[in-house]
């Protein structure tokens, strides 16, 4: 049993970026030494920087660093840290983690072992809130796992319905199924990203719910028999089960439903004999019913909005739980004012389904009107290793809407060029009319997709990119007598915008001006001044503020919260996006490991048909084949790295039947 009063004086954060900085600054705050973990590839992190003292632990796989107990525990006897926070991801919710922790006499900052136990298998998590009278949503966790038997089970509950990892969270190993023909393919794709996420290929199946809230309740308990709940999060508005937007208090939530679900959280922490920060996550119907979900047993990526309603720090708390101190609060004691949101800033590319990005942050200028959690820099690499997410705003207004305008303005105000992200997605999000009005389900980017993606051939942003391209070119100056301010004959200007060419032609007028012609539409534009990555520029009469980042023929140009990365071509019309051509190669969209490949050399295969699966940042992406016709090469195999834009399947015109030509499998492929 552990003792009442458990006191550290160092502590070591088992995490990485922005939540391992969140950690540190309430851990010093309190007064305590801080000691931070890396792998590799983090080694110029500024989590590392940060901390009072740092140990490597291994290469970038999660597995050889921050999912490595061994390496993290030994980190803390170096140091001499004697209490650990795991944060959130990763080790952050593993029972042997926080057991090998308590074995080693270091104070794991979060729940015992048996209630992270107890939580941790969905299917056994469900069992135990329908034994204490928490509703849950009908499927099947049963322990007969054999694809048979899921396919029964399936049948049996009906369409759609939901595939989810036994083990997981974060939306990994978790498929939304609509039809029988579907589940097959759909099973085998979340078992195997189970597998690779958690190392755990168990899945549990339930009924699907239509449209409804996720709604999450935030509980604190002490060993000391105190538990309760802070209010909830409406965490609704999701692309591949993982949230992107987090507000609270949540518009669909009245005070008797918060009282009702708040205290089933309490209770259900109660009965587990929880200690330290929790989150209970339901389902709500169209009809005010809510469904038990599961249990997060760890701090939240989305905390902050709670802190910001609250006055709360989480994470202090979190740590003077650890240390054997009673709750300084009770439930009737907590105050909720005003209304808060968070956004969840990715590298990643919503036009292409939200393919996760990579490459170097060439500009990172976070909005000062805003809370923003980060570990950013200008020139921070964004690897191919970990989760897409990199950044988190929050607003904090006295009602949703002023809430609403201030995140709305500093997401705009915010600067991240280098690497795709989804701002411009978010900025959308945020003011759509349904978001506005409060009545955002979980269906709400799909159903709106269309409607929340920028376009990408908007005219008077790609002549301020002509231009652009123009005045930031090697040698152009924009000083009196330069080549920019001197009238001559007319530019000739080529370049691609998401792989779409676009051709313009530049006409200087004197001064800093210049005529731009895009197809039938002219602009005149003066580059007022180029100062550092921002510029001041008028377009037709309009002087806006735009910010940009060149890198060789490659310029990134952000106005209004929407970046572009505009490819200079001028030089190379023919230069284009690997693999756009649709000439039958298949390229890597991004950095990553090949999980599965599905094809052999000799198969017919059809166009959009899966090629193979390739995981980067703790998601699977299947590759497609890009036209129909017969597999000629296959570059890759199981396990192997590639790299983006790498070669990694060849596709040839299939030829009639009759013809030789084709090659067999058994001439052209291993058995």
């Amino acid at each position: 049993m552990t003792p009442l009063a458990t006191p550290f004086s160092k502590l070591l954060v088992a995490n990485r970026g922005e939540i391992a900085l969140r950690v540190m600054r309430s851990a010093r705050e309190l007064g305590y030494r801080t000691v931070a973990v890396y792998s590799t590839a983090d080694a110029g992190s500024l989590h590392v920087r940060e901390a009072d003292q740092a140990v490597c632990i291994g290469e970038p796989a999660p597995a050889q660093s921050y999912l490595n107990i061994a390496a993290i525990v030994e980190a803390a006897r170096k140091t001499g840290a004697d209490a650990v926070h795991p944060g959130y991801g990763f080790l952050a919710e593993s029972a042997a983690f926080a057991r090998v922790c308590r074995d080693a006499g270091l104070v794991f900052v979060g729940p015992p072992p048996e209630a992270i136990a107890a939580m941790g298998d969905k299917a056994a998590a469900k069992r135990l809130m329908l034994a204490a009278g928490v509703p849950c949503v009908p499927g099947y966790d049963g322990d007969d796992r054999s694809a048979q038997r899921l396919a029964a089970e399936a049948q049996r509950i009906g369409w759609p319905l939901m595939i989810k990892a036994v083990a997981g969270g974060g939306g990994r190993g978790m498929r939304l199924v609509a039809a029988p023909e579907e589940f097959a393919d759909a099973l085998r794709s979340a078992q195997s990203e189970a597998q690779h996420a958690f190392g755990d290929d168990a899945v549990l199946l339930e009924r699907a719910i239509p449209e409804p809230r996720h709604i999450e309740i935030q509980v604190l308990a002490d060993r000391h028999g105190h538990a309760i709940h802070l209010g909830e999060r409406d965490c609704s508005v999701q692309r591949r089960h993982q949230k992107l937007i987090e507000e609270s208090p949540s518009p669909a939530v009245s005070d008797e439903l918060r009282e009702r679900m708040g205290a089933a959280a309490v209770a259900a922490a109660k009965s587990i004999g929880y200690e330290g920060a929790g989150t209970l996550e339901f389902l709500l119907d169209a009809e005010g019913r809510y469904y038990f979900m599961e249990m997060n047993t760890r701090l939240q990526v989305e905390h902050p909005v709670t802190e910001a309603i609250t006055g709360l720090d989480l994470v202090a708390l979190q740590l003077r739980i650890a240390a054997g101190e009673p709750l300084p609060l009770r439930q009737a004691d907590v105050r909720r004012h005003g209304h808060a949101i968070e956004v969840r800033l990715c590298a990643e590319d919503a036009a292409a389904d939200f393919m996760p990005q990579s490459g170097t942050l060439g500009v990172w200028q976070p909005t000062p009107r805003l809370r923003v959690e980060h570990a950013l820099q200008s020139g921070s690499e964004i690897t191919p290793h970990y989760d897409s997410m990199i950044a988190k705003l929050i607003a904090h207004g006295a009602t949703r809407d002023e809430a609403r305008r201030r995140l709305i303005a500093g997401l705009a105000d915010t600067v991240a060029l280098g690497v795709t992200t989804n701002q411009a997605l978010l900025l959308r999000c945020l003011a759509h009319p349904v978001f506005a009005a409060g009545d955002a389900t979980t269906a709400f980017i799909a159903q709106h997709g269309a409607t929340l993606l920028p376009p990408a051939d908007e005219p008077r942003t790609l002549a301020l990119a002509a231009a652009l391209l123009h005045a930031t070119s090697p040698g152009a100056r924009l000083d009196a007598g330069s080549a920019l301010s001197s009238p001559a004959l007319s530019i000739a200007a080529r370049f691609e915008v998401d792989g779409r060419a676009h051709a313009a032609t530049l006409v200087r007028l004197g001064g800093r001006r210049l005529e731009v012609t895009l197809g039938s539409r002219r602009h005149e534009i003066e580059v007022v001044a180029l100062d550092g990555h921002h510029a001041r520029i008028a377009c037709d009469g309009v002087l806006e503020h735009a910010a940009w980042w060149r890198d060789g023929d490659r310029l990134w140009l952000a106005r209004e919260g929407v970046s572009i990365d505009v490819l200079d071509t001028t030089r190379d019309a023919a230069l284009r996006h690997a693999g756009a051509a649709g000439d039958g190669a298949l390229r890597a969209s991004m950095i990553g490991r090949v999980v599965a490949v599905l094809v052999s050399v000799g198969d017919r295969v059809r166009a959009g048909q899966p090629v193979l699966t390739l995981e980067a940042m703790k998601m699977e992406h299947v590759h497609a084949a890009p036209t129909d016709g017969v597999v000629k090469a296959l570059h890759v195999g199981a396990g192997d790295q590639v790299a983006a834009r790498s070669l990694v399947a060849e596709i040839v015109a299939a030829l009639p039947a009759s013809d030789a030509a084709v090659p067999s499998r058994s001439e052209e492929s291993p058995p």
